[in-house]
């Protein structure tokens, strides 16, 4: 059985919790995560990316020197690629990158990314969050209790939790997620995953 770390909201361990197998018992395989990473860094490229061609850069049209009798190679006009300034052969144009991977593969790779955390026991679960005012010092205040200040952190919470999300955003190597939008990139990209029992529901919810 995996389990996990259990903190009350203050940030005092308290004992351990189960986590379900059906979403934290899978062996990681690394070419689904990689499917999903290539995929989540792809769909965020812009691919506004362009040059122009020799169509496209301004000047003359005007032949630079007479075709025959000079010794030197035939030219057209100083646009050609050969020259400086002059436009590029085979240009980058804007373009989208973006594709997606079957349902459930996005799935199995969230899957495998939680299971690698939780089986090398980079995953705590608190009771709850207990932010009454958006304070960034509560939560970094949190980290170190969790001993996890200079980790990367992915926190995950359920339902509304606007404190929690104003006092972690500013916080440098911390993302602030609801459990029904963790993907498996961030999940690979934290260190440690923070969660709240309710989280644990969600996943659950979402995964089954």
């Amino acid at each position: 059985m995996i389990q996990a770390p259990l903190f009350s909201s203050s940030g005092e361990r308290i004992g351990e919790i189960p986590l379900p197998e059906e979403i934290f018992g899978h062996r990681p395989k690394r070419h689904v995560l990689w499917e999903a990473v290539k995929m989540y860094l792809a769909n965020r490229r812009v691919g506004t990316h362009k040059a122009r061609t020799r169509g496209e850069v301004r000047g003359s049209g005007r032949k630079i020197w007479p075709q025959k009798h000079t010794g030197r190679a035939r030219h057209g006009d100083r646009q050609a690629p050969i020259f400086v300034g002059g436009g590029k052969a085979h240009p980058p144009r804007p373009r989208d990158y973006s594709y997606s991977i079957p349902k459930k593969v996005k799935r199995l790779a969230l899957k495998h990314a939680l299971s690698d955390r939780a089986q090398n026991e980079r995953v705590l679960v608190l009771e709850a969050y207990a932010f009454e005012r958006p304070k960034t010092r509560d939560m970094v205040e949190l980290l170190r209790k969790l001993a996890i200040e200079q980790e990367r952190v992915l926190i995950l919470y359920d339902g509304e939790q606007r404190n929690l999300y104003l006092s972690a955003r500013n916080i440098p190597n911390v993302r602030v997620q609801r459990a029904q939008d963790a993907n498996a990139y961030d999940v690979l990209w934290s260190g440690v995953v923070v969660m709240d029992t309710g989280s644990i529901d969600r996943l659950k919810e979402r995964l089954s």
